[in-house]
């Protein structure tokens, strides 16, 4: 039995009962990487040489040391700055910072608890993706089949988990980026409330929909990784100053009474029928819980992928014009003037769909066309907030599907950008209304791909959402399960 298999909770224990050592399971995950990473192709860099020496060091400690996260190896997304630990963003723009000069925030946090880095973590190019296929690096696969994609842009944070390299992650969701890759490889995915996290140190996307959360094999993992990187920061004018309680307190198992909104826009077309049905089952099960569920309608929700794509890209825009070749990153060698040098720098670094986004963008923000466009998507991003809060008047949580359709094959979608963009669909609006949101598996499609349940929540109401995901799982065995690929066999 590996490791990893047992909650971050178990490890603790046994740390602390000196029955295995950090440096056993920092061993544990490197070992895993090289039995599987071949096929996975999850991990961009690696922090070995610098790992060990801490799991050495903290071996000395075990026993009497308190911190939340003492000697639990971990993977940080690409895109989350690592003081001395290359940081690229999966982009050839980055392909040279070698040395960061600081951590982020939630990596701060890490170290304060006492976690190992294990190494940063493959995505799609500056986070823009759904598949994991706009790597500038290579593809990530998914542990359950590697013809198919693990999701994007968080891929590889979830299949790293899903394979079992290291027992929890952290990626970053700006309109699905957890919740859509957790799905896709069956292990439970998390979009805090936008300002719960701290956003300093994560390389920007697009700043009012950005936010960092923690992927993990189970509900109890996850929401004890979100206790100890939340939290009020001053170095993040968009950090929330709001308490952050034991969100491991809500795991009770109990929803008697849960009050559940399904809305009917979330099963509509586009769904399959596979995906229907496992979602209608989940409902099932939670009415055997003591739960209740309506039929609700979010209105606007029709109008989030076309709101998204402008408010996203008209951000990315403004959020990527540093990158310019002068400070830092990539400078082309083939430059005659200084304008030149910017646009051979932007032109080489800068990927296909990098570059497709910075232009709608900044499109969407010219002279001219801005009331027409990036004004009006920020009227309809209030209307879908507004929907959301209509619904949270008379529910406790909204339930539905996380993606309309399980992982499809590498190279499928590629080279159509809508049908792409449609696979973020349901998860979109959460950030357009800065909810939180889970995914929790909840089932398997014909071909054996893993389907997520996405559970919706109110503003800083962690604990409710980690309450009805807790209760699912303890009754269903869809987490228990895992590729043959990763972790114990299934």
């Amino acid at each position: 039995m590996s490791l990893f298999e047992y909650t971050l909770r178990e490890l603790q224990e046994k740390l602390h009962n000196k029955e295995i050592t950090v440096t056993e399971l920092v061993d544990e995950s490197y070992k895993r990487i090289g039995e599987v990473e071949d096929q996975v192709k999850a991990f961009l860099t690696l922090n070995e040489e610098a790992a060990r020496a801490q799991a050495a060091a903290l071996d000395e400690e075990r026993g009497s040391a308190k911190a939340k996260l003492f000697g639990l190896p971990i993977g940080v997304k690409d895109n989350i700055v690592t003081k001395g630990l290359r940081t690229t963003a999966a982009s050839q723009f980055l392909d040279n910072f070698e040395d960061p000069l600081y951590d982020a925030t939630v990596v701060k946090k890490l170290s304060d608890a006492k976690s190992v880095t294990i190494g940063k973590l493959n995505m799609d190019e500056f986070a823009m993706g759904s598949s994991n296929e706009n790597s500038s690096y290579f593809a990530t696969r998914n542990p359950w089949n590697t013809e198919y994609v693990p999701g994007g842009s968080s891929g590889g944070s979830a299949a790293a988990v899903a394979a079992g390299e290291v027992p929890y992650s952290l990626g970053s969701d700006t309109g699905g980026s957890i919740r859509q890759p957790a799905a896709y490889c069956g292990v439970v995915g998390l979009k805090p409330t936008y300002g719960r996290v701290s956003r300093f140190g994560l390389i920007a996307f697009a700043s009012s929909l950005d936010q960092i959360g923690p992927i993990t094999r189970n509900v109890e993992d996850n929401a004890f990784l979100l206790e100890t990187i939340s939290g009020h920061d001053p170095m993040d004018s968009t950090s929330a100053n709001v308490e952050v309680p034991n969100f491991t307190d809500a795991l009770t198992g109990d929803v008697k009474g849960l009050k559940i909104a399904v809305p009917k826009e979330y099963l509509s077309e586009g769904v399959t029928p596979e995906v229907k049905e496992a979602v209608q089952s989940a409902l099932k099960q939670y009415e055997e819980l003591g739960a209740t569920w309506e039929e609700v309608s979010l209105p606007h929700s029709k109008y989030a992928l076309s709101t998204y794509y402008l408010l996203a890209s008209s951000e990315a825009s403004a959020n990527l014009a540093r990158f310019d070749g002068v400070r830092y990153g990539r400078r082309t060698e083939n430059a005659e003037t200084m304008l030149d040098m910017f646009k051979r720098s932007r032109a080489e670094g800068f990927g296909d769909e990098v570059k497709r986004r910075i232009m709608l963008g900044t499109f969407a923000l010219s002279s001219g066309y801005y009331d027409a466009y990036y004004k009006k998507a920020q009227q309809v991003r209030t209307l879908i907030k507004n929907d959301f809060d209509k619904v949270f008047e008379n529910y406790d949580v909204i339930i539905g599907p996380t993606t309309p359709t399980p992982a499809f094959k590498v190279g499928e979608k590629s080279d159509d950008p809508l049908t792409m963009y449609a696979n973020d669909i349901l998860t979109i609006p959460v950030n357009l209304a800065g909810v939180p949101g889970i995914s929790i598996p909840c089932g398997f499609s014909n071909e054996g791909l893993p389907i997520g349940l996405q559970i919706i929540g109110k503003h800083f109401d962690e604990q409710m959402v980690y309450r009805a995901a807790h209760a699912f799982e303890q009754a269903t065995d869809f987490h228990k399960q895992r590729p043959s690929l990763g972790g114990a066999q299934s």
